[in-house]
């Protein structure tokens, strides 16, 4: 059939499934602030489901400038978000077994969807943090919005913010779902 995805196909996207679970495992994001006082720098790290690091130090420097308190309670995506990772992990399980490709394309559309919207997710609440500053706070910065992705500058701090290995693992398993469109092409 023209429509059947091969065996190599089949088990791409069984790895795939495999890999999405075990990003759960693993941050996906972090930022890192440098700054004289903190050579070694301070971090938030980001996995799916919590948050980590020097939060509670970052938030009492962040105090300053009229910036919220990052926390877990913060972010409610991270109560969900195993869920639908695991959710989408069930669907490519079933994509494989299906065989199809017109499954495959609502799969990788899934993958897309889902995609840009967790970095919009992430833009929306960097551009929440940085341009909702208390005026009331000791130190007046200009609102601002970190960057998803690089290094910022405030006052004596300096931003990084980076992906870390559980993107990196999402990044292979959708790698592993466009497989089979180039092993199942037409010929």
């Amino acid at each position: 059939m023209s429509n059947s995805l091969s065996i190599s196909s089949v088990i791409s996207l069984c790895l795939a499934s495999i890999l999405l679970i075990a990003s759960i495992f693993f941050p996906w994001w972090g930022m890192r602030f440098f700054a004289p006082q903190y050579p070694e720098g301070l971090d938030i790290i980001v996995y799916p489901y919590k948050m980590t690091g020097d939060i509670d130090i970052v938030n009492g420097l962040n105090h300053y400038i009229g910036m919220k308190g990052f926390g877990e309670d913060n972010f409610p995506e991270l109560k969900y978000l195993p869920y639908l990772i695991g959710g989408l992990a069930l669907l490519t399980l079933v994509t494989a077994l299906l065989r199809q490709k017109s499954v495959l394309y609502g799969l990788i559309g899934l993958f897309v969807i889902g995609g840009a919207l967790g970095i919009y997710d992430i833009y929306r609440w960097l551009r929440n943090y940085g341009t909702k500053l208390d005026p009331r706070a000791p130190i007046k910065v200009d609102p601002f919005i970190p960057p998803i992705l690089g290094e910022n500058k405030l006052a004596n701090f300096v931003t990084e913010s980076y992906f870390t290995y559980g993107s990196f693992i999402l990044g292979a398993a959708f790698l592993c779902t466009l497989f089979p469109l180039w092993r199942d092409r037409k010929k």
